[in-house]
């Protein structure tokens, strides 16, 4: 597509626009999307309202954007991350009914864990993940099954940068987490005893596609002390629930 006086694509340009948008900043004035793009204001103005005119994007009675019902639409129809999400819907759902604390799903997404689907109960505790957020492959249970099982220059890429700190426990030396990925592989699961929040304890279990490839994780967030055996014995449950129906047979 034609570059811009800048050089960057229209493609580039409107990934930019519509990646302005987060699981936490749902609605924006045309003005704070162009700043957060780097664009002009003019080239902003124009941007959003074809996106509005598409109903990529959508305007409200305050002539704030969010983003628009067809975005999701045509998302909805192509997604293989939406139909794994429908698939685990139902094993999910049993999980989070006998466990009755935070369920998620999870895919590798651009070297980071992409949340697809959480369920919570009223009582349950602390967790700031959200659907469609993400979170770092080494600070999170869902993060270092996706890392411990992905491909190698995966693992190399992510221990070769900065291991940003969550809190104190999040591991932050790539020796350490090297060790922390081997004992995944070893025990088939991963448990980050308050790695994102000091009161929490995610657990987590590899999801099999098919072919064998591990495609997702599916975790729960306990309270810090809570023991974890009686989670674990429901994510394995769910994940061989979710395996069956995905064609795996190992």
């Amino acid at each position: 597509m034609a570059n811009s006086p800048s050089g960057d694509s229209v493609t580039d340009r409107l990934v930019r626009v519509l990646e302005t948008f987060t699981p936490t900043r749902t609605v924006q004035t045309a003005a704070e999307i162009g700043r957060r793009a780097g664009l002009p204001g003019s080239s902003a103005h124009r941007i959003v309202g074809e996106l509005v005119d598409a109903g990529l994007l959508e305007r409200d009675d305050d002539r704030r954007i969010r983003i628009g019902v067809r975005l999701w639409e045509l998302a909805t129809r192509s997604s293989q991350a939406l139909r794994l999400r429908q698939v685990a819907m139902p094993a999910m759902e049993r999980v989070q009914a006998r466990v009755r604390e935070h369920t998620q799903l999870a895919i590798l997404e651009q070297d980071e864990a992409l949340f697809l689907e959480r369920l919570s109960a009223p009582d349950s505790g602390a967790n700031i993940t959200r659907i469609a957020g993400r979170l770092p492959l080494h600070a999170s249970s869902s993060g270092l099954v996706l890392l411990a099982f992905g491909e190698r220059e995966l693992q190399e890429r992510v221990l070769a940068e900065p291991l940003i700190a969550l809190t104190r426990e999040t591991i932050t030396d790539p020796a350490v987490l090297r060790r922390k990925l081997a004992e995944v592989r070893t025990l088939g699961h991963a448990v980050a005893r308050g790695f994102i929040e000091t009161v929490s304890t995610g657990v987590a279990v590899p999801v099999r596609d098919e072919a064998g490839r591990v495609t997702a994780a599916l975790s729960v967030v306990l309270p810090r002390d809570a023991p974890t055996e009686p989670a674990l014995r429901d994510l394995h449950a769910g994940k061989r629930d979710i395996e069956q129906a995905l064609g795996f047979r190992g």
